[in-house]
């Protein structure tokens, strides 16, 4: 007897799909100071070296602002800050770039020890240039530095070899004089140079939730939100930089880094930019994967049972809603005349519930309809009433249906009619 269910079979066809779509990609993670001083910490380096061992060009940034604030206060090393448009930047004395260096190598260091139990060779460079900040606001910030330039052939030939570069808070000036780099400017940076396809901000903070965002979205959080407002511009600048996907994942989080990149549904936040969902017609080959989504509805007398031949036949009604290349939610809208339509063969996979894909298709369909000049559409259901009354469906008569959908009506089903009347709903 096999004992793999079908969710288990389904998380493996995933997992091929994301490995063979993302296998030789560079991925790049900014991972806070706060994750290395966790229990989490061993297991999410084993999650990287798996990555690395398996065809993905992994880059570490750790964050060390925590660390040096430590190392400054057990040194009695002042620290202070000045304003920039973004944020708020340390500024580093001549006194305090060495205890800076200390810190940020004492980080990337555990990292590469980490990564050796893995058996996977990891290399701390120089692979950042850096120029001074300057004076900002009449405040010298000294050995405080921004990215230059990042040496982009060194990276590559270092990932070539199948390592893992790790990338301290410090850059060097030409003349070999050492910066402090905050962290996030040099994860934003590397990105960019390297074509990263995606960006993890990997943080140790409560509330973050499985969320989609656009980045005109993001944009709009950044302006509400009083929480994750720094990771959210990372994300932000990251995306109009041209990384298609950013995550902000907890890294506290069993296997968090796996799940995000080998399910759809993944966990945190992720910022896209490419076409990462999207409702589109039915194609014959997709006909396995609509029926396995309406079986458990089918089998629940949810909906009428159909067949791929039914479904066949009126392939052109039905419309499908794609995440990643898998097909998670299906909905049909069948055109009765007198300008009428049913919408019919609503399922989604359950495990995307949350994301509210019913909706999204039933409000694709509606428009489909209006589109097509239709005055009113209809549901005929037996146990999804309330849902159809969420959406702005009010119970109607069989005798309101379309002459030819009454002669068509299962007497025996006794489904109830839910009606919309399209004239009523605001373009």
């Amino acid at each position: 007897m096999n004992d793999i269910s079908g969710s288990q079979v389904d998380l493996i066809r995933e997992v091929f799909h994301y490995q063979n779509r993302f296998e030789g990609s560079t991925m790049v993670f900014k991972i806070d100071y706060p994750v290395t001083e966790d229990p989490c910490f061993p297991g999410l380096v084993k999650d990287l070296a798996l990555l690395a061992k398996t065809g993905f060009k992994v880059i570490i940034v750790p964050g060390v602002r925590e660390n040096i604030d430590a190392v400054f206060k057990q040194h009695d090393i002042d620290s202070s800050y000045a304003s920039t448009q973004d944020s708020p930047v340390r500024v580093t004395t001549s006194e305090g770039i060495s205890y800076v260096e200390m810190a940020a190598f004492h980080i990337a260091s555990r990292f590469m020890t980490s990564l050796s139990g893995s058996r996977v060779d990891a290399v701390i460079g120089n692979f950042v240039r850096a120029r001074g900040l300057g004076v900002i606001n009449g405040i010298d910030a000294e050995y405080t530095g921004v990215v230059d330039k990042i040496y982009t052939d060194s990276l590559k030939r270092v990932l070539e070899l199948g390592m893992v570069p790790i990338l301290p808070c410090i850059g060097w000036s030409p003349s070999g004089k050492p910066y402090n780099v905050p962290s996030d400017e040099i994860a934003l940076a590397v990105s960019k140079a390297l074509g990263a396809i995606k960006l993890f901000i990997i943080t140790a903070a409560e509330g973050l939730n499985i969320t989609r965002l656009t980045p005109k979205e993001t944009e709009d959080l950044i302006n509400t939100s009083t929480t994750f407002v720094r990771e959210l511009k990372l994300a932000l600048k990251a995306s109009q930089a041209g990384v298609h996907r950013v995550h902000i994942i907890d890294g506290r989080e069993e296997g968090a880094v796996l799940k995000e990149i080998y399910s759809n549904l993944g966990v945190g936040t992720m910022i896209y930019t490419d076409e990462y969902d999207s409702i589109r017609p039915l194609h014959s080959k997709d006909l396995p994967d609509i029926l396995r989504l309406m079986e458990p509805f089918m089998q629940k007398g949810i909906l009428i049972r159909r067949n791929p031949e039914q479904i066949q036949e009126k392939k052109d009604d039905y419309s499908v809603f794609e995440i990643d290349g898998s097909i998670r939610a299906c909905g049909a809208l069948h055109e009765w005349g007198e300008s009428q339509g049913e919408i019919a063969a609503v399922a989604t996979d359950p495990n995307y519930t949350d994301l509210g894909l019913g909706k999204k298709i039933v409000g694709f369909l509606i428009e489909k309809a209006k589109k097509s000049g239709m005055r009113r559409v209809f549901v005929l259901t037996t146990q999804s009433q309330d849902w159809f009354e969420s959406l702005g469906f009010k119970e109607s008569s069989v005798d309101s249906l379309p002459e030819k959908k009454r002669k068509n009506y299962d007497k025996t089903r006794k489904s109830k009619v839910f009606a919309l009347e399209l004239a009523s709903i605001q373009n």
